[in-house]
């Protein structure tokens, strides 16, 4: 094998073990990468890059394409005075059932663009009528929590320290329920030491729900119908520990749910 060969094959396992190789744009004034090549269900996808000149706001557009051309995701990144950007995505939901190669766009304006890609296995939906029992981490954390979902999927779990609430994004295939057992220590709801009940919303719609306490944990279970996609459950403390959370991702989410829950919590009045 001569010494160029050698490079080269050298060169093939430095790449393969280092995740995705960057994409710059065409005049090399954006660049964008990704920590893996491949995803399956489950995982996070980190994207990030760096522009060459800051421009006015500072901020940079985010696209993921599916194969089949559908768009499964769309926001704004922050760029920081180091002229770097970063995210986290957490796949879910009908629009990533496709499995194949999807394709990331950032675009600071329509002379500076980039694209680079990364396949993907595809959500696999779960049969109707089954349950299914596991642990989850919550986001930004090393908390677990326990479940126990009929007729859906759990798909990620992530705190709201503004709304003091915890997110939980699912994939209902029928009317179903979860139990969910949340440590005091991550999630709670008390009122000078009492405890109070928390205030659970369903595709920001108030539920009602069952709950069994105890010293350690608060057991939850709450109905939910076909084709939800979101639980939040909202008390007075939320462990503070969790950090900075993939804001772009549940902006949106969290301007709705706060505005819908203060109105909600407004209109609450005894019923007779």
């Amino acid at each position: 094998m001569n010494n160029q060969l050698k490079i080269f094959v050298l060169f093939g396992i430095l790449i393969s073990g280092i995740g995705a190789a960057p994409a710059f744009s065409e005049d090399g004034s954006v660049l964008v990468s990704t920590d893996k090549s491949s995803y399956s269900e489950g995982e996070s996808i980190s994207i990030y890059g760096e522009v060459k000149y800051l421009a006015m706001g500072n901020q940079v557009s985010l696209m993921i394409q599916a194969p089949n051309g559908n768009i499964v995701y769309i926001g704004q990144l922050e760029v920081g005075s180091d002229n770097k950007f970063s995210t986290e995505i957490n796949p879910g939901g009908q629009y990533w059932k496709t499995s194949g190669t999807y394709t990331i766009k950032i675009t600071q304006n329509e002379k500076h663009q980039a694209n680079t890609s990364f396949e993907f296995g595809g959500i696999v939906s779960p049969t109707p009528g089954t349950v299914t029992k596991g642990t989850l981490p919550i986001q930004g954390s090393t908390d677990l929590i326990s479940y126990e979902i009929t007729n859906g999927k759990i798909i990620s779990v992530i705190p709201d320290l503004d709304a003091i609430s915890l997110l939980i994004y699912i994939e209902a295939t029928g009317d179903g329920s979860v139990t969910l057992t949340i440590p005091r220590s991550v999630l709670d709801a008390t009122i000078n030491g009492d405890d109070t009940e928390f205030f659970v919303l369903v595709d920001d719609e108030e539920t009602e729900f069952d709950e069994i306490r105890t010293s350690v944990d608060r057991k939850l279970t709450i109905p939910f119908s076909e084709g939800a996609e979101q639980i939040e459950i909202i008390g007075t403390f939320v462990i503070p520990e969790f950090g900075t959370i993939a804001a772009m991702i549940l902006a949106v989410a969290i301007i709705s749910i706060v505005a819908i829950s203060a109105k909600s919590r407004l209109s609450i009045v005894p019923r007779y």
